[in-house]
């Protein structure tokens, strides 16, 4: 793909396909590690690190209930009922 550098406010930019960037599983605001190497521009996604597996453990430890807590742990609910008949 050939493209040109472009004015972007203060800086310069190159405008990536949309089809570069579905292959590449990115979208806006994606992280991505750029680099010059033998003069040659290299752009790499970045996702961020560690993130699965931060989630995996804050889920197994239960501290989602400090910050998720069950509002209606305390209420008396026995008095909601269906009633069949009122379909």
């Amino acid at each position: 793909m050939r493209t040109n550098i472009i004015q972007i406010g203060n800086s310069q930019g190159v405008i990536l396909s949309s089809d570069i960037l579905r292959k590449l599983d990115l979208s806006l605001k994606s992280s991505v590690d750029i680099k010059v190497e033998d003069k040659e521009i290299l752009i790499k996604p970045a996702p961020r690190q560690g993130w699965a597996e931060a989630f995996k453990e804050f889920a197994a430890s239960g501290a989602e209930e400090k910050f998720f807590p069950d509002f209606f742990e305390d209420e008396d609910l026995s008095w909601w009922t269906w009633d069949e008949e009122e379909k």
